[in-house]
């Protein structure tokens, strides 16, 4: 099925959405055309100074990082595709420029069915119905399922839940005490400069730690051909791929 991700996930739903939702989350592989926004975060990163030396540790992964900053300015791309697995995908590269250092923030998230037992332990609708899995950061080390819903407004609400991590060999789901999850939310805002602007807010919580990572704040989106003109479905830029696909969940 080649409709956008995000529809195939919600199902009927999509068209709840916002009509600005609907446009930003229309990308199809094989499009020719990738989506660029470029706004200012009102706040972004990581509030609790005592916890930055830890994410300094693991800021090379383009997951975390230790800053944190008001009216900051920030560039995302969005490219759909089908990753090295045939799973239809969007891939997100996020450039967060904080004075004196760009940091890079990058994830891919893919379509998978859900099985018959999963459907039945999860509450889930018909079988063979669609969900999306998010692979965080440069190596794709992490995955978490993505609940996604559309409020009465027309907004995007979606949680990140039940995380793994993949280190070699191993799949090491995080027991719920130690696991952080995203809570989003993303809109339309017509009272935001002279035509409206998107606007997004993300807080990742961790139950022992409290509030690990935020950000929010509002951008102008617009779609743009590839350069070349490239239609196949597969086609993502050599500086979006990550350093290692996951296909595991």
């Amino acid at each position: 099925m080649n409709a956008p991700i995000y529809q195939q996930a919600l199902g009927a739903d999509f068209s709840r959405l916002q009509p600005e939702l609907q446009e930003y989350f229309s990308l199809v592989p094989g499009s020719g055309r990738y989506g660029v926004g470029e706004g200012t975060f009102d706040v972004v990163g990581c509030r609790q100074s005592w916890l930055r030396p830890l994410m300094r540790l693991t800021s090379s992964e383009e997951a975390f990082f230790p800053e944190y900053g008001e009216n900051v300015p920030f560039r995302i791309e969005n490219h759909a595709h089908l990753d090295p697995f045939g799973r239809s995908s969007l891939t997100a590269r996020r450039e967060i420029r904080f004075p004196g250092r760009t940091r890079m923030f990058q994830d891919t998230t893919s379509v998978n069915q859900w099985s018959e037992e999963q459907e039945q332990g999860k509450g889930k609708g018909p079988r063979g119905g669609s969900h999306l899995v998010d692979y965080v950061g440069r190596y794709r080390r992490m995955v978490t399922d993505l609940n996604l819903r559309v409020t009465p407004e027309g907004r995007l609400r979606g949680v990140s839940e039940a995380s793994r991590l993949f280190l070699g060999p191993l799949r090491i789901p995080l027991p719920s005490a130690l696991d952080a999850k995203a809570y989003a939310e993303q809109w339309w805002d017509p009272a935001v400069g002279p035509a409206g602007r998107h606007r997004i807010q993300v807080k990742v919580i961790q139950p022992q730690i409290g509030l690990v990572l935020v950000y929010a704040g509002s951008f102008d989106y617009r779609l743009r051909p590839y350069t070349g003109g490239s239609s196949a479905q597969s086609f993502l830029p050599r500086y979006a791929q990550p350093d290692r696909w996951e296909n595991r969940t």
